[in-house]
């Protein structure tokens, strides 16, 4: 690959020819990498650290009950989401995406240090709360950042957010992978060591290679006014003053977390359409907000299934499924990898088909409906295999449910970070993704709240109400499509 061409300054035109990666931007190969290696660690935590927290001190853990472990990773995993509109915030108004991005790598590995070498819970609350900042800060950037390397109207988008959602499940591929097998025999400790080695690997090479990003992506798009830092420093230390007497007071804790982040995160999710619907916006701008709020919804309903992955299926995965390979107990960490092979398969799959079809491809609030029965037919997947004891699901149909998994966030994930940049105003460019992170912080915690409802002897009125509830979800937004093409407005 050749130099790039020069950088646009902000706000103009993106070049739509020069040297590319994958027939993409060339600069996507930068934004490729240090995602792949963010999910690499964060990936290899999350897959750790449920068991850390429930397994037995005998077996290395801190002996907690599973459901406490499902509330704190359900809430940790609405909070990295939750976080990406203080990231989001500070690089609109303050810094630009691109040293948000650095900033939050930095915040990234210290957290998986923390985990490292803080014992107990300790550890566990300073290591998540970092990782749960950093992540959230580097999300809405990373997606915000590649959203700058294409113009308007160029059709390569979404296949350009294909191939970068592949590089994140390379990612997520090899953490559990690596660190679940480290867990296995050595230790936790030594895990979380590795994921904060595979950051401090894409920090370093993000740092090199970061001069080469567009200007675009160093723009501040709505800088705040100097004389009101006092105001906006003066609310971030009173509301975390208020967060730790909540803590110290019991107000917060382990068992309530979830819910907490559920309301916190629907207060503001509403706050923050608000916000953007009374700011000076055009009409068809306005209108294409409109848009974007029945496709919030969906992508709730799917990320409560979805994310049930480092749950509800985490204890499936420990109990009920058969993990035996020719006399091996394969680590229980190891399924959480299985949807990444399918997402490295089939991305491309998908950007050569929405490439191919260009203009004639599906919409996208037609490839939400899709997503939205494809998952909620892999929960009652589950259900012919109730009742089948202690380890008795095989193998085998586990990766089947988790290729329904797939074929729905294909259909959803990168298609949610494709629209959320078309559909945002100008001055809301990277909040707007940070408000499709929203819907996935939403959705995140309450895959916590729903997966402390499981219970391995009583699943089947589990999989059936939540499967369920997902299809008519689908089939409602699927007689909405014509409506809310109308709003978007020309944008596909």
């Amino acid at each position: 690959m050749s130099s790039v061409t020069s950088p646009p300054s902000p706000g103009s035109p993106v070049p739509t020819e020069g040297p590319t990666f994958l027939g993409q931007p060339r600069m996507l190969a930068n934004i490729f990498s240090v995602e792949l290696w963010e999910r690499f660690s964060f990936y290899g935590m999350q897959a750790v650290v449920v068991l850390y927290m429930y397994f037995t001190a005998a077996q290395g853990g801190l002996g907690g009950d599973k459901a406490t472990a499902v509330s704190i990773i359900g809430a940790y995993g609405g909070g990295v989401y939750l976080s990406t509109i203080l990231g989001a915030w500070v690089a609109d108004r303050l810094l630009g995406s691109e040293r948000v991005l650095f900033i939050s790598a930095v915040m990234i590995m210290l957290g998986h240090i923390s985990l490292a070498l803080l014992p107990g819970w300790a550890g566990v609350g300073v290591g998540l709360l970092l990782v749960a900042i950093g992540s959230g800060g580097l999300k809405a950037n990373a997606t915000s950042i590649v959203g700058t390397l294409y113009a308007a109207g160029d059709e390569r988008r979404d296949a350009g957010f294909s191939i970068f959602y592949m590089g994140i499940n390379i990612g997520a591929l090899f953490g559990p992978l690596l660190t679940g097998l480290v867990r296995d025999t050595v230790g936790f400790h030594w895990a979380f060591a590795l994921a904060a080695v595979g950051m401090a690997i894409g920090l370093i090479q993000y740092a090199v290679t970061r001069k080469n990003l567009p200007g675009e992506a160093h723009h501040i798009p709505n800088p705040l006014p100097r004389n009101r830092y006092g105001l906006a420093v003066g609310i971030a230390v009173v509301a975390i003053v208020i967060v730790v007497i909540a803590v110290l007071t019991g107000l917060i804790n382990p068992d309530n977390l979830a819910n907490l982040v559920v309301i916190a995160t629907i207060v503001a999710a509403v706050a923050y359409f608000a916000v953007i619907l009374s700011s000076n916006l055009t009409p068809t701008e306005r209108r294409r907000v409109y848009a974007f709020i029945p496709i919030f919804i969906a992508s709730a309903v799917f990320w409560s299934l979805y994310q049930q992955q480092f749950s509800m299926l985490t204890i499936y995965s420990d109990t009920r499924l058969n993990r035996n390979l020719f006399g091996w107990d394969m680590p229980i960490e190891w399924v959480q990898s299985i949807n990444p092979v399918f997402i490295i398969v089939l991305s491309g799959v998908f950007a050569a088909l929405w490439t191919r079809l260009g203009p004639k491809q599906p919409s996208t609030p037609l490839k939400f409906t899709l997503s939205l029965v494809i998952m909620g037919i892999a929960f009652l997947a589950f259900l012919p295999f109730v009742g089948t004891g202690t380890n008795g699901t095989p193998l085998l149909v586990i990766a089947g449910i988790l290729l329904l998994f797939t074929f729905a966030e294909l259909l959803l994930s990168p298609v949610g970070l494709s629209v959320s940049t078309k559909l945002a105003p100008e001055r809301f460019r990277t909040q707007m993704v940070a408000l499709f992170f929203l819907s996935v912080a939403l959705g995140s915690s309450m895959a916590g709240v729903l997966a402390g409802y499981y219970d391995p002897t009583n699943e089947a009125p589990y999989f059936a109400i939540i499967g369920g509830v997902c299809v008519v979800a689908g089939v409602l937004l699927g007689l909405a499509v014509k409506p809310i093409r109308k709003l978007m407005s020309g944008v596909h």
